[in-house]
């Protein structure tokens, strides 16, 4: 009995495990899907040099050419309230997780840019 119990309980860990992997593998970012998802970012991030002036002005960082991971990272970080800037957390609250995959794989193949 205890053996078969085990058998059940590591069957169910296993099991558990294969279908987290999969949710995980099944969002796979797309460049080409997200060129129509990025008009929000393009007026503050594809501006080199800009500073927003809300809540406080400060330099706004350009995005081409980091990684996908971070990318994704940061947007569900502030969809989940961890960062706190209000347009950015408006922004990654509207996005599905597919949409953060496709955004962060387009500006991850972008060549990065130095403001000047």
């Amino acid at each position: 009995m205890k053996k078969l119990l085990a058998v059940l309980v590591l069957g169910a860990c296993a099991a558990a495990v294969t279908s987290t992997a999969a949710l995980a593998a099944e969002v796979v970012g797309n460049p080409k899907a997200a060129q129509s998802k990025v008009e929000m970012c393009i007026g503050c991030h594809g501006i080199p040099g800009y500073k927003a002036s809300f809540p406080e002005v400060y330099p706004v960082p350009m995005i081409g050419g980091q990684s996908a991971r971070y990318i994704e990272s940061a947007l569900h970080a502030y969809k989940k309230g961890e960062r706190k800037h209000p347009s950015m957390r408006g922004v990654a609250a509207s996005l599905s997780d597919q949409d953060i995959a496709d955004v962060a794989a387009y500006y991850a193949q972008q060549t990065a840019q130095n403001p000047k």
